[in-house]
């Protein structure tokens, strides 16, 4: 499966992540987001489609079981 993003592309959403800006403009395109919140979701599919990790280093996931008493 081919993906449609670059790793420049995921680099110009993480910039403007970080400087607070809201509109990104990649190759042929610009896109306003709205939220903070658009961008991080946009930002994780990214990486998903590049095949990097979303969970960032060092963070830890704990299964939490119950019996149902």
């Amino acid at each position: 499966m081919a993906t449609s993003f670059t790793s420049d592309d995921l680099a110009k959403l993480e910039k403007a992540i970080a400087n607070g800006v809201k509109s990104v403009k990649y190759t042929d395109k610009e896109i306003t987001y709205r939220t903070l919140d658009e961008m991080i979701k946009a930002r994780d599919i990214m990486r998903a489609e590049l095949g990097l990790s979303t969970v960032p280093r060092g963070a830890r996931r704990v299964a939490q079981t119950d019996k149902g008493l």
